[in-house]
């Protein structure tokens, strides 16, 4: 049976959805599939609108209960940066996570990053490392992505770009200008069909 995989992700500005879809894009070409779901916003309108937010995507749906995530064998989670560490949003949906924690629900389930930050060195590296302590309390085994399978992409300095080991990523711009670039979104994709294909091992039972 094929690998039940969900891409959960929280985007202000709509960057990290487009990561998202690459990653999906990325698990389709593998040969697998995924559910994509966005956290619930915590701003109200009125501050998006002042931070010239879209706000959350009518077409993607709100994960509010984590329990949802129970029947799936991984996850990708899109995490923006803040301060280079969680935003509150995700910081919020790992709040309610204690019923999951008490009962060992996401124990030995699999997951896999793919971040944005404002700028260089606005905290990628750091975010990745914040999140191994959810998931060491949860018990989620986390699969970085490594360099073997995009090294010319991740290693090429003829351009500004995201990502790295941790996972695929992008730089928005304080304002949230820039917009993902194609070596970006092809890290992402590279990442999801090769996040696929390891949890595609695991529940084979032949990792």
């Amino acid at each position: 049976m094929a690998p039940k995989i969900a891409i959960v992700y929280y985007s202000t500005y709509g960057h990290v959805r487009k990561l998202a879809e690459a990653e999906k894009a990325g698990i389709e070409k593998a040969g697998g599939t995924a559910d994509i779901f966005q956290i619930p916003e915590t701003l109200p309108q009125e501050v998006l609108t002042k931070m010239y937010a879209p706000g959350p995507a009518k077409d993607v749906p709100v994960i509010d209960d984590p329990a949802t995530l129970e029947s799936y064998d991984g996850f990708l989670l899109g995490i923006p940066t803040r301060y280079g560490n969680f935003p509150a949003q995700w910081r919020q949906w790992w709040d309610k996570t204690g019923k999951q924690w008490q009962t060992g629900a996401f124990y030995g389930k699999l997951a896999g990053l793919f971040l944005s930050t404002a700028s260089l060195g606005g905290g990628q590296e750091s975010t990745a490392l914040a999140a191994m302590s959810t998931f060491a309390h949860h018990g989620i085994i986390y699969v970085p992505f490594g360099y073997a399978k995009a090294f010319p992409l991740m290693t090429d300095l003829s351009e500004v770009h995201g990502g790295g080991p941790w996972g695929a990523g992008t730089f928005a711009s304080g304002d949230g200008s820039r917009q993902p670039s194609a070596k970006e979104l092809e890290i992402a994709e590279i990442q999801g069909a090769e996040f696929y294909k390891t949890v595609a091992k695991f529940a084979s039972g032949s990792a």
